[in-house]
């Protein structure tokens, strides 16, 4: 709203008073998003506490703790649940005072993460409410929710931009090589957003092991965003020009800022976990913007450790389900090493650094092509 503010009304009077130039500053993306991650900041460290605070009171017990899992857990007992509505607030609010809220795919993204965060919400609060730490939503309707909210969000990208190229999918080290999938990317679009959203929540297992990777993810696609939006920058690394996708990168700072204020409190020993309601919200968002900038295979390569959870929780439902046999200790891969006797902060670290690794690899993809 301030910058809608200052674009319709104060940049006209900058002719006829000098002095108020100087907000011709934001006008710029890059402006805008470095506003975005502070203030973003900054609201998440005003309101952590008092959101804390109030999820302490109202859930009476905090997130219930598997009894299967890591003995180390059990001294979590009594954390409050539903962190993620710090990151929210910061990033909506950032979001309303620095992005041009008028634009057709920040209002996309804004309707997959409030969608998938309503979804997180109401499998959070089943938990809270049943005291049992296992999955009370119906696991086939809440992907039958996600693929819906997908398949909504990228019929209205493709109608109402005009996308030529919608449909297509891009792959990465390679200059000219694309495929067009027709009505079939509607499924694969599904497979991306839930498969990101997902993938993140699954990640959310230990204090601060989720906040580093997706702000890595996030501040990668603050580049991407950028780049995609701007037309000579997209034709000189032969990516696909995709017309105000710039403003996006408002979206993923304020993200990135929202994200750094709540691992505040997150950080080991946390205060507060993020909850379905962040972990679903955060993934999708990193989702649907890879589809919209068709990066959705380099979004495969930076939230690399995303997929290793993925693939380590895959495996041990299908080797059990086929063979009667466990290959990890634990399943997502992160308990296994936790079962394997590793410090919860030596885990953390080290998959902050993968993620760090994958998004460097990601970001080579941009020239190697």
């Amino acid at each position: 709203m301030l910058y809608y503010f200052l674009y319709n009304y104060l940049f006209q009077l900058s002719d006829k008073y000098p002095a108020l130039k100087v907000l011709n500053v934001v006008k710029y993306v890059t402006f805008r998003t470095g506003a975005a991650i502070i203030t973003a900041l900054i609201i998440g460290l005003i309101i952590g506490k008092p959101i804390i605070n109030f999820m302490v009171k109202w859930q009476k017990g905090g997130q219930p703790i598997r009894e299967d899992g890591p003995q180390s857990h059990f001294s979590k007992k009594g954390t409050p649940n539903m962190g993620g509505f710090i990151i929210l607030i910061s990033l909506f609010s950032s979001l309303l005072l620095w992005a041009d809220v008028t634009n057709v795919l920040i209002l996309i993204t804004s309707f997959v993460v409030i969608s998938f965060a309503l979804i997180g919400f109401y499998d959070d609060y089943l938990k809270i409410k049943k005291k049992n730490a296992y999955n009370n939503f119906s696991g086939k309707l809440r992907l039958f929710l996600q693929f819906s909210v997908s398949a909504i969000a990228f019929y209205f990208f493709q109608r109402h931009t005009g996308y030529e190229f919608a449909t297509t999918l891009h792959f990465p080290f390679f200059k000219n090589f694309t495929l067009d999938l027709g009505w079939f990317y509607f499924i694969f679009a599904g497979i991306v957003i839930s498969g990101g959203a997902n993938g993140v929540n699954l990640t959310d297992g230990l204090d601060g092991l989720c906040s580093g990777p997706t702000m890595i993810s996030s501040g990668f696609f603050i580049i991407i965003t950028y780049l995609s939006g701007h037309i000579a920058f997209a034709n000189y690394l032969t990516i696909p020009y995709v017309e105000g996708s710039s403003e996006l990168a408002i979206f993923c700072g304020a993200m990135f800022g929202g994200l750094m204020g709540f691992l505040w409190f997150n950080a080991y020993p946390a205060q507060i976990f993020m909850g379905d309601v962040g972990s679903l919200a955060l993934g999708a968002a990193l989702g649907i913007i890879s589809v919209i900038t068709k990066h959705e295979i380099v979004f495969a390569i930076v939230g690399g450790v995303f997929v290793i959870e993925v693939l380590s929780d895959i495996i041990q439902v299908g080797s059990y389900k086929l063979r009667k046999k466990r290959v990890f200790l634990m399943a997502p891969i992160h308990h296994h090493f936790e079962k394997k006797g590793l410090p919860e902060t030596k885990i953390v670290i080290r998959f902050w650094i993968l993620s760090i690794v994958f998004g460097l690899i990601g970001l080579a993809t941009l020239k190697l092509r």
